[in-house]
């Protein structure tokens, strides 16, 4: 079996497949001072010990070590650190693409592999991005923008009166108080960013794209969105056994 794991800015999300299968998948808050007995005590009823392979997306390098002594240490395997330099078919339009987040690659192996191409991925996590790929396969590179969680803490921490709120759609976009106001405005506003975003890459694609939304709040800004057309929450981690399909074999 595979333990796929992806380490995010602020969840750590793992998922376990057996053959193409995922037969369990979740995920613990992300903290960057964890050691590897730490995270073990936080996964190992989650997890099957007969794991055969691991493959890891990180985006925290501060957590590599805790996660290479875990693996060797509970499931006497040597983890596979997925980077830039691995073959993902694709041309990578990006400077340097060793800056380039690997997974904002991974994301868009997973879709072209799993929905076609040409196609438009955006990942909703701790900072938001959305990325294009081609028709021939080239990854044009995106953008990369505060996340809704972000943005709201921004406003707390920069104000004196404002409170810190929960991100959710609001019922209307007049907000009737101090919360429901702020809510509507990074709700709605933030719909907007996206498909705004979204609309300027069509336009410079010139072909029409399936357009993916993956991460945390996918499926929150996914209900006001007029042009994202599906939700994966699991793409990371079946980009992550594709990965290892294709190394395999």
């Amino acid at each position: 079996m595979l333990l796929a794991i992806d380490i995010g800015n602020t969840n750590t999300h793992f998922g376990v497949f057996d053959s193409e299968k995922l037969i369990s998948h979740f995920k613990v808050p992300t903290v960057r001072n964890k050691t590897s007995d730490e995270i073990i005590d936080s996964i190992r009823e989650k997890i099957s010990p007969y794991v055969s392979a691991i493959f890891i997306s990180s985006v925290v390098p501060e957590l590599n070590d805790a996660f290479q002594k875990l693996s060797e240490k509970y499931y006497g395997l040597k983890p596979v650190f997925v980077d830039y330099t691995f073959d993902f078919n694709l041309k990578i339009k990006y400077n340097p693409a060793s800056a380039l987040g690997v997974d904002r690659l991974i994301g868009a192996f997973a879709a072209i592999e799993t929905y076609g191409k040409p196609c438009i991925v955006c990942d909703f996590g701790t900072a938001t991005t959305i990325d294009a790929v081609n028709s021939k396969s080239e990854y044009l590179g995106g953008i990369i923008a505060p996340g809704m969680n972000v943005l709201a803490d921004a406003l707390f921490r920069k104000t004196s009166k404002l409170p810190l709120v929960d991100i959710k759609k609001p019922e209307s976009v007049f907000g009737n108080s101090t919360v429901s106001s702020i809510q509507s405005g990074i709700y709605f506003g933030y719909a907007g960013l996206v498909d705004g975003i979204i609309r300027r890459m069509i336009d410079n694609l010139r072909e029409k794209p399936r357009i993916i939304a993956t991460g945390g709040l996918a499926s929150v800004i996914a209900e006001s969105s007029e042009l994202i057309e599906m939700v994966d929450e699991t793409l990371m981690l079946e980009g992550l056994r594709l990965i290892y399909e294709k190394i395999k074999h």
